[in-house]
């Protein structure tokens, strides 16, 4: 086995003052640092102290191919390397599918070098490795172009593709085309022989695992199932997304990844209005944020800044509850109180915040038994108005109730 040399990209190009962590994002097989493009133009401006490394895999991108075999442990050495090469220390990582593998693999061999880790679409193994084998052999025969196909089916939700023809989906297809075959083949190799599952119980880093509802690659069941079982993980599922969430659900994928860096990072790393803002917009987004500093008032302003460093610096960045949960138990507490605009606004926040339409309207119902059947009622109208603006992109994002 050898160390393959790996190209990696940082956003910001230049090393700026404030930017005093570093975020590794690695992509899946087949696909390269693109894959990440819609998440990272969220990070940037969520996260000003964070500097985004993005890696290419062996024959993808802007890595060299190779035709000497490896192992996930050999990437994530790379890996390191490129992280030593900006300077070292601590770092938080996250992973697509094999990406998820190299971060797993860096959180059971090297937990002193983690703030966090994150696995979208991933596991602790993924598939078998006749199934591997196959593939490679595959591609060794036909080239990657052979997989288009299959791949359109793994990678993407049912409909995204017709939704989106000339987006990311279908550049994503194009650029499997462009891949070494051997590399692939070899990466192939690599996941055929991974298997982390008895090492989950003793990784001890700050984790999330995210699913994609329609993956039949790494199911939600197979990724709830790792969560459980690894110490300080916790669990998501995007809803309408695949094996490419953070490509199809950029804006959600985001959102979770903001929250899990805040919660897991150095806490003298951002001021606390810098990190109440960059909460406030992860869970309420750009559009209702900006329009609530865009009505400040000399008679306002003390207050804007009170929520931002309190209610979101403070409270919401706590990391004894997940973004998730705090959603379910403020949405609880406004039916009670009866609060119908920030209803609105925080049914919306729990949507980023990773609950579906079902889980929403199952927290109203519990609700109704504590808070009242008026209440409750009250507050299922809300969410079927939001969920209508949701599925009308010419209705926009109600923001005249923009105090929070």
């Amino acid at each position: 086995m050898t160390v393959p040399r790996l190209i990696g990209s940082i956003t910001p190009a230049a090393p700026v003052a404030t930017a005093s962590e570093l975020l590794v994002l690695l992509p899946s097989l087949g696909t390269t640092t693109a894959v990440w493009d819609g998440v990272v133009a969220e990070l940037s401006r969520a996260l000003p102290h964070v500097r985004i490394l993005r890696v290419d895999l062996p024959g993808h991108g802007a890595s060299p191919s190779t035709r000497e075999p490896f192992g996930i442990a050999d990437l994530a050495e790379a890996t390191l390397r490129i992280v030593d090469e900006l300077g070292g220390g601590r770092f938080h990582v996250a992973g697509i599918s094999l990406g998820g593998t190299i971060a797993l693999e860096l959180a059971a061999t090297h937990p002193e070098r983690l703030l966090s880790l994150a696995l979208f679409c991933s596991g602790s193994r993924i598939g078998d490795a006749d199934g591997w084998a196959e593939r490679g052999a595959e591609v060794r025969r036909s080239g990657t172009a052979s997989l288009v196909t299959g791949s359109a089916a793994r990678w993407y939700a049912p409909g995204y593709l017709e939704n989106n023809p000339n987006g990311q989906g279908a550049r994503g297809l194009g650029t499997l085309v462009e891949v070494d075959d051997e590399s692939y083949a070899l990466c192939t190799d690599a996941l055929g022989g991974f298997d982390r599952t008895s090492s989950l119980g003793g990784i001890e880093v700050d984790a999330l695992l995210v699913s994609g509802e329609y993956d039949q690659v790494t199911t939600t069941a197979s990724m709830r199932a790792v969560a459980e079982a690894m110490p300080r993980a916790r669990f998501a599922e995007l809803a309408g997304a695949s094996h490419l969430a953070p490509l199809e659900k950029p804006a959600e994928a985001a959102s979770l990844l903001i929250g899990l860096v805040h919660a897991a990072g150095d806490p003298s790393s951002a001021a606390p209005y810098d990190t109440g803002m960059a909460v406030r917009r992860a869970v309420l987004g750009d559009a209702h944020v900006d329009a609530a500093l865009g009505a400040i008032t000399p008679e306002t302003a003390a207050f804007q800044d009170f929520i931002t460093r309190y209610a979101w610096g403070e409270i919401w960045a706590r990391t004894q509850l997940s973004r998730r949960e705090r959603s379910i138990a403020t949405l609880a507490a406004l039916v009670t109180g009866g609060h119908e605009a920030e209803i609105r606004m925080h049914v919306r926040a729990a949507l980023r915040n990773g609950l579906s339409r079902n889980d929403i309207g199952e927290v109203i119902l519990h609700t109704a038994l504590y808070a009242g059947l008026p209440s409750a009622n009250a507050a299922l109208a809300i969410m079927r108005a939001v969920f209508a603006e949701s599925d009308d992109p010419e209705s926009g994002d109600d923001s005249s109730h923009a105090g929070d």
